[in-house]
């Protein structure tokens, strides 16, 4: 390189090499316009220096150690750049081929522009980013003077004086000086110049330049990057490719409960194990991989911070490259949102609670069957509140309907079980149907004792027999991982009447003072649903006592005829009601046959179908014709109201072969002629017993032997669902079929046309005219 001070004896000291010889006076005065600054070492700087005002304001920036504690000038390894339209490089956290690492964009951002000048101030280096800088190409620089081609005559004098105390004292110099371009502009260019020896001891000037502009919109970006990030309420973190922390903000330390220290060069799932971070640091990799960003996933899980209880952060994450492509890592944004978290927690109980009582109160209590009530209630807590659950009432309270257990310990019968899922605990439940007695500690035994419910929040392997009938069904609960529990009292009309255990297994969540509450809440709904149903079995057990107690025993011989009756209850949600049928034996061989419905159930119409029974039978004896014998019904059934009944009566008398019928708003009779098909009796219908002031009309025809009538109630043939006439119809087709006896054809018709669950009593009467004396 040319153009230096050059002494023919390197190895002479410093001091002597430094003084300006008779030549070096007439040199021209070198160009600070270029000069850069050294460190006290004399290595260039490659820290960032605080930029500086005018040239009349930067001149003290001065480094003081002597040129000779320069260390020996180093190469610098050359790196490689992509060009502004180069495709997009390789990712920026592999390393290259040779082993060495990327670069980083930083200089390039800058424009750092590198001039090279001899010791008499012309240039001998010139950039291709001093080119795009001041505007001259390498061929219209060098061998120029610095400070003729770029700064303005009024520039010149300060630049050359601060260019050679550069070099005459190697300290450094930074600072921003008005610069002018090839085009004729100015442009405010920052510096840094130093002093640089080569191995013969020439001196010479290195400066490095960037647009002053550029450099101020870097450092105020960084600044306020760094501002955002410290005092950001919001969590922020970088991570790098490896997904391992770089920088984390005090915001997120403190969600985390970890210094920032603690974060750096450690995973996200290094810190916590959750399941939850896990997932996140999932994400994580699929955003560094696609770059498509993740914007708003809530994340719960537990911290260092508070690791009793969950929180929730709402975390967007996206991935991080330099302004050439290159990938530096990940940046996580996390938003604290616990309160919003709990305050959606809180809601979605809240409107499960209020959707499982609504649930309750359409479900339970449809029908007046205790264990169908039972099991409804079962089934509406199993799988939304419980994982299992029993319903076991007093067997006191089914017996007697009183909920006196005596003495000793309460005898309980099981109504009701269920369970989510296939599990071992089903095993210890009492089957229902089954009696059972719960040791004093049991909790289902405390609550029936006490009244109050009796909540387990926890329960170890060894506590499950607290909560078991027995030694098996304690392990049985143990292996099924039950660890929670509670029994509720089911109180009705103020009375204990039995008691619901709730427990957990599969669920981790024990129950809590929320979920007990819900439980009383449901227990009292259907507390009052299975008392109502326990009653209505022992008013109906009642009735029913007394229906078939008020039904007449049949004698085996009748004169002239075969006879078979039946009566069948009502079942479902019905009750027992007024239905009969009565034979009556009368003068002269001849039978009175009735069947009658008296309108509504229960004990007291039981007790009306009884009196117009009695009733019945007194006006037979009178030998009235069944015109007659309704009409003093009628008169009767006013005096009974608010009841009316409907009734067909008839009297056979096999000496005349002749049977005179009448009817009172009942169905029609059927005939079935031993020589023909079936066929409805066209009597007049005449009103209902009650109504009073309608008079009624004997009907008469001839019965030969074979001929069989049948008499029944509306319970053998109406339904909610099909019309009268299809279902008579049904009934006329059925009595076509050839029949043994009257007996078969009774069991035939109440297996064929009645439901299981039929919902009105059913009396059924059928006459077989015989020859007189068989």
């Amino acid at each position: 390189m040319s153009g230096g001070t050059r002494h023919p004896d390197p190895d002479q000291p410093e001091t002597a090499r430094a003084e300006p010889g008779p030549d070096r006076a007439a040199e021209p005065r070198p160009d600070p316009a270029t000069e850069p600054r050294a460190d006290r070492s004399g290595r260039p700087r490659t820290d960032p220096v605080d930029p500086v005002d005018p040239v009349t304001e930067s001149r003290a920036d001065h480094a003081t150690a002597p040129e000779d504690d320069q260390d020996p000038p180093v190469r610098p390894r050359p790196e490689h750049t992509a060009a502004p339209d180069q495709a997009t490089p390789p990712r920026a956290d592999r390393a290259t081929e040779s082993g060495t690492e990327q670069p980083t964009g930083l200089f390039d951002l800058l424009g750092v522009a590198a001039v090279l000048l001899e010791a008499d101030g012309r240039i001998d280096m010139w950039s291709p980013q001093a080119e795009e800088l001041f505007g001259y190409d390498r061929a219209e620089a060098v061998g120029q003077y610095a400070a003729l081609l770029l700064l303005s005559p009024e520039n010149r004098d300060a630049a050359i004086e601060l260019f050679a105390e550069v070099m005459e004292t190697g300290r450094g110099w930074a600072g921003a000086f008005p610069v002018r371009r090839k085009d004729g502009g100015t442009r405010t260019v920052e510096f840094r110049n130093m002093r640089l020896t080569d191995h013969l001891g020439d001196h010479y000037a290195l400066g490095l330049a960037t647009d002053r502009s550029t450099l101020r919109r870097v450092e105020r970006d960084a600044a306020l990057s760094a501002r955002l990030v410290t005092q950001a309420p919001i969590g922020l973190a970088v991570l790098d490719t490896e997904l391992r922390y770089v920088a984390v903000n005090p915001a997120l330390a403190a969600m985390h409960g970890l210094p920032e220290a603690d974060h750096v060069g450690r995973r996200l799932g290094e810190l916590f194990p959750d399941t939850a971070f896990q997932a996140l640091e999932g994400s994580m990799r699929r955003v560094l991989d696609t770059g498509v960003p993740l914007v708003n996933q809530e994340v719960v899980g537990r911290t260092a911070a508070d690791p009793g209880s969950d929180h929730a952060w709402m975390t967007s994450l996206y991935r991080l490259e330099d302004h050439q492509g290159h990938t530096l890592g990940v940046a996580k944004v996390a938003v604290e949102v616990t309160d919003r978290y709990r305050a959606a927690q809180e809601a979605e109980r809240a409107q499960r609670r209020v959707r499982l009582i609504a649930r309750g109160s359409a479900r339970i209590g449809t029908t007046l069957e205790v264990e169908r009530t039972a099991q409804e209630l079962a089934d509406v807590l199993v799988p939304d509140l419980a994982d299992m659950a029993a319903v076991d009432l007093l067997d006191s309270m089914l017996r007697t309907g009183r909920t006196d257990p005596g003495e000793g310990a309460p005898l309980f019968r099981a109504l009701a079980v269920k369970t989510a899922y296939p599990t071992d605990a089903a095993g210890a439940l009492v089957p229902p149907g089954r009696l059972t007695v719960y040791h004093a500690g049991h909790p289902a035994a405390q609550s029936v004792r006490t009244g109050r419910p009796v909540l387990i929040t926890h329960l170890d392997s060894g506590e499950v027999g607290r909560v078991a009938a027995d030694a098996e069904a304690a392990r049985l609960l143990a292996r099924a991982g039950v660890h929670t529990d509670m029994a509720v009292p089911l109180i009705a009309r103020g009375q204990c009447i039995g008691v619901m255990g709730l427990a957990r297994a599969r669920n981790p969540v024990p129950f809590d003072a929320d979920d007990l509450e819900l439980a009383c809440e449901l227990a009292s709904r259907a507390a009052l649903s299975i008392d109502n149903a326990v009653l209505h079995q022992h008013t109906r057990s009642t009735a029913e006592a007394l229906q078939r107690s008020l039904l007449p025993r049949l004698s085996p011989h009748h004169p002239g005829l075969e006879i078979a009756a039946r009566y069948r209850p009502a079942q479902a949600i019905g009750e027992v009601g007024g239905d009969w049928y009565d034979v009556i034996p009368l003068d002269g061989d001849r039978t009175a046959l009735a069947v009658g419905d008296v309108m509504g159930s229960g004990i007291a119409a039981a007790a009306t179908m009884g009196r117009l029974r009695t009733a019945t039978s007194t006006l037979a004896d009178l030998d009235l014709d069944p015109a007659r014998v309704l009409t003093h019904l009628d008169r009767i059934t006013l005096g009974l109201d608010p009841y009316i009944a409907t009734c067909v009566y008839a009297v056979h008398d096999p000496r005349l072969a002749r049977l005179e019928a009448a009817s009172a708003g009942h169905l029609p009779p059927v005939l079935i002629p031993s020589d023909g098909p079936p066929r409805l009796l066209d009597l007049p219908t005449g009103t209902p017993l009650g109504v009073g002031g309608v008079p009624f009309e004997s009907s008469t025809l001839e019965l030969r032997p074979g001929d069989q009538l049948v008499l029944y109630t509306d319970g053998l043939v109406e339904t909610r669902d099909d019309p009268i006439d299809a279902r008579l119809d049904e009934l006329l087709r059925l009595l076509s079929a050839p029949s043994p006896s009257p007996e078969d054809t009774c069991d035939r018709l109440l297996r064929e046309l009645r439901h299981p669950a039929g919902h009105d009593d059913v009396a059924l009467l059928i006459a077989r005219v015989l020859p007189l004396g068989s």
